[in-house]
């Protein structure tokens, strides 16, 4: 049997996060009522004019230098002519022929180790509005709120092999528009979407196969099926003497199948040409210098920063960075505590179980560095245990309370008073004979049984250092005096 390999082109947009759209002043907010974010130029109305937002170039410049890109110097717009209900000029404003950035590479890490994944180019360009296909009402509906929100798309050359690094590549531009704080890139809400273009070939041969393009792809497990349920249809075609159509698909992740939908068109039948109302773009070598010099810290980076400075694993250090909101919320709380490895801990326990189980996103994440730090001290110092210490964070996390104050209102603070203990202690003591009497004839497990009851009369308001020393001089004491006398 013949073997395959699969060669896996991208085409990614990504949504800049400016306020407002790329040639007018409407809001680029996601999620609000349908056409409300619209005016006479994002929906197309004769006479208007584009004024092209000067963010977006700044943002596609930060995307380019950090993809090791060559900027033109000289770029300008063409329009894309295309008849759709979602495209109300008929035509998108896009860049064919000088697209801002060009030849520039990124480097993924896979199982099977690192490689370069060339980019052919970055361009500007606008988005469309959105379809609602309502099937009760049999008819489609037009939102051209996202008409006009800023795109850049980034065209790769057909480097990848393989599902496992179409993901790695497609998360490494992910977190790199994270860093670079131009998108959020939630693909839920299609500030970052994929087409896959995919062909397979003969192992061995150098000539690639005809390819497909596949749109409606959400997430990255339905771009990882897709390549597979393609890659498996191409090869069963190529099996049976068919040929391989050149054509746009449709992914049905549901149904975990793809469907023609049109043949797929080249860039002559769009019919570019300049668009005559936004005049080039000059990039001078100044402006490029700041982007380079204003570049942030990327994820890999940060991680290695804190693998050889901070003392973190690899582990550690690839879960904190995870979203750039967060590494700098711990590298703040890091700074104020002293402590970057019980601070990591924190995060990792306490910080993300509580993104987790309250269903927020890390961005959403709010709360004053020095109160966390504050509490932190707080627990090395013995002031409140670890048990009360946990509850304390979540009002923290939740409300931003000062731990201070709230653990003196509420009564938190390790209890100090040495009578208090020890009534506590006999009580729990005398409540409980069964048990004492084991403990008394040599079953150390129960010793545990004794802490928890303390533990849970003294409301965490002891150390357990405290209580298991209390617990272990009174036990002692007793022995002492039921040891028989010669």
């Amino acid at each position: 049997m013949k073997t395959y390999e699969t060669v896996i082109g991208l085409e990614v947009h990504v949504e800049l996060a400016t306020k407002t759209k790329i040639f007018c002043g409407c809001s680029t907010a996601f999620g609000g009522a349908p056409n409300t974010h619209t005016c006479p130029v994002c929906t197309g109305m004769p006479g208007s004019l584009p004024v092209l937002n000067k963010q977006v170039v700044e943002y596609a410049l930060k995307a380019g230098v950090a993809a090791n890109c060559k900027i033109h110097r000289y770029c300008k717009f063409d329009r894309k002519n295309y008849f759709y209900p979602d495209n109300p000029q008929n035509y998108q404003i896009s860049q064919l022929y000088l697209p801002i950035c060009y030849e520039g590479s990124v480097e993924i890490e896979t199982s099977a180790g690192k490689r370069k994944v060339r980019i052919h180019e970055m361009h500007m360009e606008e988005d469309a509005g959105k379809l609602i296909h309502d099937e009760w009402e049999d008819c489609s509906l037009v939102d051209y709120n996202r008409s006009g929100v800023p795109l850049i798309e980034i065209v790769s050359e057909p480097d990848m092999r393989s599902a496992e690094e179409v993901i790695a590549y497609l998360e490494k531009l992910r977190f790199m528009m994270q860093y670079l704080g131009i998108s959020d890139c939630k693909l839920q809400e299609g500030s970052m979407r994929a087409d896959v273009n995919l062909s397979v070939r003969e192992a061995g041969t150098k000539e690639l196969g005809t390819r497909t393009e596949m749109k409606n792809l959400n997430s990255f497990k339905a771009i990882a099926r897709a390549i597979e349920g393609e890659r498996e249809r191409q090869i069963e075609l190529l099996e049976e003497g068919k040929p391989v159509i050149q054509e746009t698909r449709r992914w049905d992740d549901n149904k975990e199948y793809s469907y023609a939908m049109r043949s797929k068109e080249d860039a002559k039948d769009y019919r570019y040409f300049p668009d005559p109302d936004i005049p080039p773009v000059h990039i001078s070598d100044e402006w490029i210098r700041r982007i380079r010099e204003e570049q942030p810290q990327l994820r890999e980076e940060k991680m290695d920063w804190y693998q050889k400075k901070l003392g973190l694993s690899s582990y550690d250090a690839g879960i904190l960075t995870e979203s750039r909101h967060l590494a700098e919320l711990f590298e703040e709380v890091s700074a104020l505590y002293g402590d970057p490895k019980k601070t990591a801990n924190w995060f990792m326990g306490e910080v993300l179980r509580l993104v987790k189980d309250k269903g927020m996103e890390p961005e959403e994440v709010r709360f004053t560095p020095s109160h966390m730090a504050e509490l932190l001290r707080m627990v090395d110092k013995k002031e409140v245990s670890p048990q009360n210490a946990r509850k304390v964070f979540e009002e923290i996390f939740q409300k931003d309370i000062n731990p201070v104050l709230y653990i003196e209102e509420n009564g938190l603070k390790i209890i100090e008073d040495v009578k208090i203990l020890t009534d506590t202690l006999q009580k729990v003591l005398e409540e409980n004979p069964g048990p004492l009497e084991e403990l008394l004839s040599g079953k150390e497990k129960v010793f545990g049984f004794f802490v928890g009851q303390m533990m849970r009369e003294l409301k965490g308001k002891a150390s357990p250092e405290a209580v298991r020393k209390a617990l272990a001089e009174e036990i002692a004491k007793r022995k002492s005096e039921t040891v028989p006398m010669d």
